[in-house]
């Protein structure tokens, strides 16, 4: 079963200028800084309405499921910024990171004040080496 969600052509500024939270607006433009920086991809917008950088190619040992997805990315959503970075494989520096919440493959910001950017750079590059080993198989 392929993955649903897909990298599209759509402008990853005109997504951003599109959000009307003027505060948000501000940090995803940040994060999309940052992140370009730190992976040395172009952004991407996917269908989820996360801006991806970078890809692996995925494959679940528990499911029929597989496809591309981004190495790293985040997603200006309703109540927070979800960042995607494997959060929950860096306990030692989401404890310096400040305040957000981790599940799964994600970190949940309310405002990129309230986070170390430092401290997230380092867990943007720890996660993409991490998805890189996992699956260059």
């Amino acid at each position: 079963m392929a993955i649903k969600t897909k990298e599209t052509n759509e402008s990853v500024n005109d997504f951003i200028d599109a959000i009307d939270n003027d505060q948000k607006k501000k940090d995803c433009k940040e994060l999309l800084k940052l992140m370009k920086k730190v992976s040395g991809h172009k952004p991407k917008l996917w269908s989820n309405g996360t801006i991806g950088f970078g890809t692996f190619h995925y494959k679940s040992s528990k499911s029929k499921q597989e496809g591309d997805w981004y190495s790293t990315g985040f997603a200006p959503r309703k109540t927070n910024i979800t960042i995607y970075v494997f959060a929950n494989q860096q306990p030692a520096l989401f404890k310096k990171l400040g305040k957000a919440k981790a599940g799964g493959g994600c970190l949940y910001i309310n405002k990129l004040a309230d986070i170390d950017t430092k401290v997230l750079e380092e867990m943007i590059v720890h996660s993409m080496k991490f998805y890189q080993e996992m699956y260059s198989k």
